[in-house]
Parts: C-alpha cells; sequence; structure tokens
C-alpha cells in the first residue's frame, strides 16, 4: 500500500551476497531482524567501501532473542527501531495502489542452489491467484492456526503469508525449526495447517519420543521443494499428519501442482498410497497450462509413464521475469512456455512425476537413471535417515550412481550392505556402485546442494577398474 516492491532475502546468505543483491534491487529501505544485524552491517560497509548509497536500515529487536543472547545485544537508535518506525506512519495516508495488476509485487531471488541468483519479479495479479489457490489446495477454510516452517523469504513463504491473511488466520512462527518445537506448537497453538520441505517432515518421523507429542486432530501439511520420498510420507500419515505433495519453483510462485487425492486410491494398501501421493500431479486452479514437453521439439510426451520430457508452465502465476537480464528471461521462456529444467513422466490419468533435474539425471552405459527413485529406495531402508545420489564420472561407463548417506542414530551398515539392499529393489545398473557417508549439504529450503556432492563424487576419480571384472 506504500507503492513499494517486497524483496525478502534468505538468512544464510553473507554479507558479500547481501551486498550484491541490494545493489542489483536497488533497495531503499531494509528491514533486519536483530539477530540478522551483523550480516547486514558487513554489507553496509561493502557498499560504502564502493561508493554505493545505503538504505535507510530499520531494525526489528526481539527482547526475548536479545535477552537469550548476549552477542546479539546491539544498541538501536530510535530513529531505526521498528515500532518507532512505525509510529512515524499516519493513519489517513492515501494508499498507492498498482496502476496494473500486472505491475510488480515482489522481487525473489532463487533459493542459491546456483552461483548467482536471479531475481524473479512476481506480479499482483500472479501473487492475489496463487494465493487464492494456496488456500484452496490446502483446504484452509476461515481462520486457519498455520505453523511456520517454510521460510518466508521462499516464494514469500509459497505464496501463505498473503493467503492466511485472505482467509483471517493465525501465524505461528519458530526462530529455529525443531521436532520438539513443531510438536510444541502445535499442541500448545492448536495448529491446523502446516508446511515444510521433505527434510523437514523426515525430522519429525524421525523424532525421539521425549520430543514427539500425539496429534489431537488431524494437522494438514504441504509439502514441496523436492520430492518426498514415499517412506516419509508413508510415516507422516501413520502420526497423524494429512500430507498434501505440491511441486513449483520460484519462477512460479512456490506452489503451481497439486496431487490430489482420488476416492478410488482409498482402498490401495498404504505404502501404494504413498508412492501415488509422492507423484506432482496436476496444475491448481490459478495455473493455465501444465505439459511435459520435448524440449527440442516442444511436442508433448505421450502419457505413458515412460517417456521422458521437461516440465513446463505457462499462465499467470509464472514471473514476469528475471530483473534487468533479458537474456535469462529470453531462455526461460524459449517456445512460449516457462521451462522448469525438471524431468519427467505424465501418467495416463494427466497426473505428472518428476524423474530428474536435467543437471542431475545420470546417464551410465547409455540409460537414464533417475536419482530420485534410487533415492527413494535409499530412504527406505531402516538404517538410513538422509540420502542423496550423484553420478560419479566414470571412464568406461560415462557415470555411476554414487550414493551420499546420513545414518540414524544408533544404526549401522556397511557400503555393501547398502549397495546389495539398493539391488534387491531396483534393476542393477541403478543401484549405487559407491557410497559416501557424510553429511548432506542443503540450503535453507531444505534442497540438497548436489553441486557440492558432485564436486566430492568427481575428486574420486574413476570406478571402472574396480568393478570391470563384475560386469
Amino acid at each position: 500500500m506504500a507503492g513499494a516492491v517486497l524483496c525478502t532475502l534468505n538468512l544464510r546468505y553473507d554479507s558479500a551476497l547481501v551486498s550484491v543483491l541490494l545493489r542489483h534491487s536497488k533497495a531503499k529501505i531494509i528491514f533486519v531482524d536483530s539477530q540478522f544485524l551483523s550480516i547486514v552491517e558487513g554489507a553496509f560497509r561493502i557498499l560504502s567501501k564502493a561508493g554505493s548509497k545505503l538504505p535507510l536500515l530499520v531494525v526489528i529487536s526481539d527482547p526475548i532473542q536479545l535477552s537469550s543472547c548476549s552477542e546479539n545485544s546491539v544498541t538501536i537508535s530510535k530513529d531505526v527501531e521498528y515500532e518507532s518506525f512505525l509510529a512515524l506512519g499516519k493513519l489517513n495516508f492515501e494508499i498507492k495502489r498498482p496502476e496494473d495488476e500486472c505491475d510488480p509485487i515482489a522481487l525473489n531471488y532463487t533459493s542459491g542452489t546456483t552461483s548467482s541468483p536471479k531475481g524473479v519479479i512476481y506480479s499482483h495479479r500472479g501473487a492475489y491467484l496463487n494465493s487464492v489457490s494456496a488456500a484452496l489446495l490446502n483446504n484452509m477454510l476461515s481462520m486457519p492456526v498455520y505453523l511456520w516452517c517454510v521460510p518466508m523469504f521462499h516464494c514469500n513463504g509459497w505464496c501463505l503469508t498473503w493467503a492466511i491473511a485472505a482467509q483471517g488466520g493465525t501465524n505461528v512462527c519458530l526462530r529455529n525449526v525443531t521436532a520438539r518445537g513443531i510438536f510444541e506448537s502445535i499442541s500448545r497453538h492448536s495448529v491446523t495447517h502446516m508446511g515444510g520441505a521433505p527434510t523437514v517432515l523426515n525430522m519429525l518421523i524421525h523424532a525421539s519420543e521425549a520430543d514427539q507429542k500425539p496429534l489431537l486432530c488431524t494437522v494438514a501439511v504441504m509439502t514441496g521443494g523436492a520430492p518426498p520420498p514415499p517412506e516419509v510420507l508413508f510415516r507422516m500419515e501413520a502420526l497423524g499428519f494429512n500430507v498434501t505433495h505440491t511441486y513449483g519453483l520460484t519462477e512460479t510462485y512456490g506452489p503451481a501442482t497439486v496431487c490430489t487425492w482420488k476416492p478410488e486410491w482409498d482402498s490401495l494398501p498404504p505404502d501404494a498410497q504413498a508412492k501415488i501421493k509422492s507423484r506432482q500431479g496436476f496444475q491448481h486452479l490459478g495455473l493455465e497450462e501444465l505439459d511435459i514437453k520435448n524440449p527440442h521439439t516442444m511436442e508433448s510426451v505421450p502419457w505413458d509413464r515412460k517417456t521422458i520430457g521437461e516440465v513446463m508452465f505457462r499462465g499467470n502465476t509464472v514471473m514476469n521475469g528475471y530483473l534487468g537480464d533479458v537474456k535469462a528471461t529470453e531462455a526461460a521462456f524459449n517456445g512460449g512456455w516457462f521451462r522448469s529444467g525438471d524431468l519427467g513422466v505424465r501418467h495416463e490419468d494427466g497426473y505428472i512425476e518428476l524423474k530428474d533435474r536435467s543437471k542431475d539425471i545420470i546417464i551410465s552405459g547409455g540409460e537414464n537413471i533417475s536419482t530420485i527413485e534410487v533415492e527413494s529406495v535409499l530412504f527406505s531402508h531402516p538404517a538410513i535417515l538422509e540420502a542423496a545420489i550423484v553420478g560419479r564420472p566414470d571412464d568406461h561407463w560415462g557415470e555411476t550412481p554414487c550414493a551420499f548417506v546420513k545414518m540414524k542414530e544408533g544404526h549401522k551398515a556397511s557400503e555393501e550392505d547398502i549397495i546389495k539392499y539398493c539391488r534387491g529393489h531396483l534393476p542393477h545398473y541403478m543401484a549405487p556402485r559407491t557410497v559416501i557417508f557424510d553429511e548432506l549439504p542443503k540450503t535453507s529450503t531444505g534442497k540438497t546442494q548436489k553441486f557440492i556432492l558432485r564436486e566430492k563424487a568427481k575428486a574420486l576419480g574413476s570406478l571402472t577398474k574396480k568393478i570391470t571384472s563384475k560386469i
């Protein structure tokens, strides 16, 4: 209503990157929680040395946080403290409405899985449509109580910041996302809805008995950001959560598809239901078109569950473009559709299912290996907490699957055990040839940073000499 464009920044960015984004976005004002003030102060120092004009800094102080963390005890002058800043406002101010509904409402930088984040422009029309759609696909009635596990800097909280306001809801915020904090908040505030990446769901199903609390009523959970393993979905349902799987990108305002449940699936075994629910589904009400196409010919793939193509979008809930980057915008919309870079298939009922990112798919001996399929098997292993698959360069095969796994506390398994387990559930060529036991690097939105794992796998060198005699 001030005529400004909202630009939320990832709290995991360092001062150098924040300075780049402040300059790129031409920000006039920056609001910062006192916990992250040092990051912004560092960015200001960088901008000052470069002779750039600094935006107005407004600090939001949290008395509870400040009292518990002495290192965050900063002296905040009255003219830049949030509540004092608000007091300067006038109740009879003139609302500056957009001249056109396609004018920008928000600028969102991509999640940081690439080295140079792009500024994605959202329009008023797109944000409105995706917010209403988000409320609908969440079955969100009036006055919901929503627990925030989704970062609000990620697609404006999947557009739920606006959706919850539209429904007159209550926002329950967590400064740190932990299993104990989630279960306690659900119990204390009678939470009806929440959201989170599969990593959050994985944390909940592996929470200790001391951290878990029984749910007094079903809590609706929207998940996305990465394909959820069926095993995780199955165990979430067993805890009393009703999980809705959505799929989208920063460029599609967050959720663009939903795996809407069909009554005829109710009679299927629980594990079969979980596998279906892990599909990405169909476009939601606010999106005009979704398709899987051959990226070269732009022809739609057949609905046969087998033919792989690129997922593409078209409609009002697709970004206006990348700020100041005409070349990248034209490439993203080449052929008249937004190209997601995700590869998938289409089922006979029209539902889509992701198979991989185009850059993540492994080609071994001419065969395409879906890392998502292999990871789903790894997640079903009783000793594995987290898993990711990348290609390990190979002199003979081109690439071979390399697994990075984090074990559950108190559990053990050898590399041979895990490879044998995968070969019992997958064609042999899809099973990992290498298993690395390590922590998985993640972005703040829960996505595994596979480019880091690919570098680690590359450093291992070729495996051919070790396995040639076994093939």
